[in-house]
């Protein structure tokens, strides 16, 4: 069984950041890389950032430049530094770990950008 906890959500002001956390639990026992997706009133799920075991990174052009992803491997946590939100930010973040054969889920953190 493995579980992924995501913390960090809430309300913050156009400009401001957050730092959401990911950590991961369970019988794990190899991991091909862990990401960020996003899911927005009306919207379809979006990926966000991604990283691998080897700290290869992406991101989404929406948020190139203003989050960054990181990882702890020894804490099986991955992060993402949220700056300069802006009100299309808005939604709710999920984190997936993808391991060989399968991927899981986080149960999702609310992030909200509003004056």
């Amino acid at each position: 069984q493995v579980q992924l906890v995501e913390s960090g959500g809430g309300l913050v002001q156009p400009g401001g950041s957050l730092r959401l956390s990911c950590a991961a639990s369970g019988s794990i026992f190899s991991i091909n890389h862990m990401g960020w997706y996003r899911q927005a009133p009306g919207k379809e799920r979006e990926a966000v950032a991604g990283i691998t075991v080897g700290g290869t990174t992406n991101y989404a052009d929406s948020v190139k430049g203003r989050f960054t992803i990181s990882r702890d491997i020894a804490k099986m946590t991955v992060y993402l530094q949220m700056n300069s939100l802006k009100p299309e930010d808005t939604a709710v973040y999920y984190c997936k770990l993808v391991a060989p054969g399968r991927g899981y889920w986080g149960q999702g953190t609310q992030v909200t950008v509003s004056s």
